[in-house]
């Protein structure tokens, strides 16, 4: 909303300046337009730059208008100015696409309300008007100069305001993009949008999940514009950049005690919605529901996490493969599954190793290997076999156990 003239201003020190002033300004304005550029140019560094350089017309211009709105407030202090005024925010918005800083713009109009005072007293005394002129000048002066300098910060934060927003919306698009899993052979152009959300695209990255979610941006890790993240549920999603090098990850772990946090592998940028889907799978299948400090890491899991995806296929084969189970008293049944198992995991197959595994005896460890032949015969031998058996074993041993009362469940109910 724009504010009133009447609200930016205070116009009684040009009611007690003297009309005729404003054509004596007016006449002397192009010697203090130079002026007050030679002394800006000379005591703000960011302003040393040719006058035909885009920054120079600028500043030529915003001069030359200031001095002119001046004049007209000494002629007609209760005029309209709101033409002016749009003119000092768009030079705010001007200087902030340009990389300079609202600490440059305030320093020149200092500099200019100096000079500026200076000339118009001259002025005062050159054309022999009373010297009690001089006491409003100044005060009208610092007023103007001071409104003026509001108005330009104003469009400059506006501006920022404008490219940050613009910002947090490329990046929530990246992100986005990021942990979407591809379909077919298509993938998301990354690299535009990485442009516009000022993310460079690392070569390797990873996801943390934190559970329960943390606010955005991650208070108290300092790495706010490295991390990319979202909410999705009640996790929070970082996706974190180079993670190899361990200081983002021991700066988030630190912002994340008292949460369950699973950093994904370290993948490749157009993986990274697989890095985020492990560790998802750990996240659920590890994470505790209470608090307490739980940091973890998928790539130390990976197998258990490829039969947790398979899960329900896993299940169809651990039925199929183990279904000589399915006859035998519960116990009896766990208790052969785990020597089929350690069998299996043995080098030379033997029942001393197969002992040795389960802490058991010899002999029972004997015992147990002859009713596994008897129940699975040749297949004992079947490398194919073998390998199912394992698999479907490491699943069931992944998965929590069965519902009461749900069938098929074969050797899982031992």
């Amino acid at each position: 909303m724009t504010s009133s003239p009447a609200a930016r201003f205070s116009r009684q020190p040009w009611h007690e300046l003297h009309p005729s002033l404003a054509p004596l300004i007016r006449h002397r304005m192009e010697e203090i337009v130079r002026d007050m550029i030679e002394a800006i140019r000379t005591e703000v560094p960011a302003y040393r730059r040719p006058l035909d350089s885009a920054v120079g017309r600028d500043l030529t211009e915003s001069i030359r208008r200031a001095l002119r709105q001046f004049a007209e407030l000494v002629e007609d202090p209760d005029g309209p100015q709101d033409h002016h005024i749009q003119h000092f925010r768009q030079l705010g918005r001007i200087e902030y696409l340009g990389g300079r800083t609202t600490d440059g713009l305030q320093a020149a109009f200092r500099v200019g309300a100096r000079v500026g005072s200076r000339r118009y007293a001259e002025i005062v005394q050159e054309a022999s008007l009373p010297p009690e002129l001089v006491v409003p000048l100044h005060e009208a002066v610092l007023i103007h100069i001071n409104t003026l300098a509001n108005e330009c910060v104003a469009g400059f934060l506006a501006a920022q305001m404008r490219s940050e927003g613009e910002i947090r919306r490329a990046r929530r698009a990246l992100t986005g993009a990021l942990l979407e899993q591809p379909r077919g052979e298509g993938h998301p152009a990354l690299e535009p949008l990485a442009e516009r959300a000022r993310w460079p695209l690392p070569r390797t990255l990873a996801c943390v999940l934190v559970r329960p979610g943390i606010r955005l941006p991650v208070s108290g890790t300092e790495v706010d514009g490295e991390l990319l993240g979202t909410q999705r549920g009640n996790d929070t999603v970082l996706i974190v950049p180079g993670p190899e090098s361990g200081d983002l990850l021991a700066r988030i772990r630190k912002a994340t005690q008292g949460r369950a946090a699973v950093v994904g592998p370290a993948v490749d940028v157009r993986e990274a919605w697989l890095s985020a889907q492990s560790a998802r799978l750990a996240l659920d299948h590890r994470g505790p529901e209470g608090g307490g400090e739980l940091f973890l890491y998928a790539e130390d899991e990976l197998a258990e996490l490829h039969l947790l995806r398979a899960a329900p296929i896993g299940r169809l084969l651990a039925r199929r493969v183990l279904d000589a189970f399915a006859g035998l008293p519960s116990g009896k049944a766990a208790r052969l599954a785990e020597t089929l198992d350690a069998l299996l995991m043995s080098w030379g197959r033997t029942a001393p190793e197969v002992a040795r595994a389960l802490g058991i005896h010899p002999q029972t460890a004997r015992q147990r290997l002859r009713q596994l032949d008897a129940l699975f015969g040749e297949r004992l031998a079947d490398p194919r076999f073998r390998f199912e058996a394992l698999l479907a074993l490491r699943t069931r041993a992944a998965l929590p156990p069965p519902a009461e009362g749900a069938g098929g469940a074969g050797p899982a109910a031992g």
